[in-house]
């Protein structure tokens, strides 16, 4: 806006900065209520995005195989590549899921958009574990998680089930956590602009 110097403590992005930390200081931190709504986002976007691939493979798959037996030649003489594809699009639907994730986290609790982004990895992390302890104690229908197909697999032979399996753990627990603090970050970064506007909108009236 024209005649605003944006520059400087006393300059409305200043003011903003001002501003905002004293709002953090008394309504930042960890909201864990936030997180949680983040994290059902990121399961939500899991299962649909799953059910999606899982369709679409399907379909590939029965438009270009005619029979059974041709079925699982292409399966035997293929394992490896679709290996390398399941794990690039298990990358995929876990960037798009906990992003979103963490961006409705740092939306709804609006400061510390990375702190927001680790609580919605952190959750994940929790129900998880109490999840496999309920099927290891009451039996395997209560493994909620794994019924809804939440957690992607990657097929693979037997001979890279040890290989695969370790890159799988891997992605599962590092893909989550960066891309939900990256779209926590996101939706902090929303009000940050808000908060932008207000007060240019009052340094421009008040001029």
């Amino acid at each position: 806006m024209a005649g605003i110097n944006h520059s400087g403590s006393s300059s409305p992005r200043g003011h903003r900065d001002g501003l905002v930390a004293a709002e953090r200081e008394r309504f930042g931190g960890i909201k864990w209520g936030s997180a949680f709504f983040g994290w059902l986002t990121a399961i939500g976007m899991t299962v649909l995005l799953s059910a999606l691939a899982t369709a679409i493979g399907a379909g590939v798959g029965a438009a270009n195989t005619t029979n059974a037996q041709e079925a699982a030649h292409q399966a035997t003489q293929n394992a490896q590549t679709l290996g390398i594809l399941s794990g690039i699009l298990l990358v995929i639907i876990l960037f798009l899921a906990y992003y979103c994730g963490g961006y409705v986290a740092g939306r709804m609790a609006r400061f510390d958009g990375i702190k927001q982004g680790l609580a919605v990895w952190l959750w994940g992390i929790i129900i998880a574990i109490i999840v496999a302890v309920l099927a290891a104690v009451a039996g395997s229908q209560f493994n909620i998680l794994g019924n809804l197909g939440v957690a992607p697999r990657i097929p693979v032979d037997g001979s890279l089930l040890t290989t695969s399996g370790i890159i799988g753990l891997v992605i599962a627990v590092l893909v989550p956590l960066a891309w939900a603090i990256v779209g926590g970050k996101a939706g902090m970064h929303f009000h940050r602009k808000v908060d932008q506007a207000g007060i240019n909108h009052r340094a421009a009236t008040t001029n």
